[in-house]
């Protein structure tokens, strides 16, 4: 993180053929949907290099700006900054069409300069890991917490959808920081709430 001036526009990605990205160079998408970055630029404003990645149109999807991109979602990823300036956080950020389990229906737009078709996430959410190392650099203790946002407007605060990783490990199927001691992974995928991991 840095403080380097926001490049003045996206780019397609330069190691996916064209053909395979939904043009969002110039403008966004229609139905008022902004080009919500996954990775934020002021995540990665201290390297010009990673931070132009993160106006590859591949770090885009359709987010409802007013009350999401804007709001909830924005103040989110400006408390974990916060918290990444004082010590190294883990985080990964996903979207989800469906929960395991449940049938969604699919909706899509496209953007003003391109005719592809692109699906709309009906979930957004963050996985979040902090870690202690010993002096060898093995990790000795951790913890986490996550996030889970249906896609809509908000008005109240990113805590309230505070959720465990286990969670999101169960809506989503994946296996978040496997490579974890299974003991510190167990105990770390517990917490579903922000205030203790902020304090850890």
């Amino acid at each position: 993180m840095g403080d380097i001036k926001r490049p003045g526009g996206w780019n397609y990605n330069p190691y996916i053929s064209t053909s395979d990205q939904v043009n969002l160079c110039s403008r966004s998408y229609n139905d008022d949907y902004s080009r919500g970055h996954l990775i934020p630029n002021a995540s990665r404003n201290g390297n010009r290099d990673m931070q132009l990645q993160t106006f590859y149109v591949t770090n885009s999807v359709p987010q409802i700006q007013n009350g999401f991109n804007g709001g909830i979602w924005q103040r989110l990823e400006s408390a974990l900054q916060g918290v990444a300036q004082q010590e190294s956080i883990y985080i990964v950020t996903g979207v989800s069409f469906s929960k395991a389990q449940e049938k969604r229906s699919l909706n899509y737009t496209t953007a003003k300069d391109d005719s592809k078709r692109v699906p709309v996430p009906n979930y957004f959410y963050k996985v979040v890991l902090k870690v202690e190392t010993d002096e060898s650099g093995a990790v000795i203790d951790a913890t986490g917490v996550g996030f889970w946002f249906e896609h809509r407007t908000y008005s109240d605060s990113f805590e309230k959808y505070a959720v465990s990783i286990d969670q999101i490990e169960e809506w989503t199927g994946f296996d978040y920081f496997h490579a974890l001691d299974d003991e510190i992974e167990l105990t770390a995928e517990q917490n579903n709430s922000w205030r203790e991991f902020k304090a850890w």
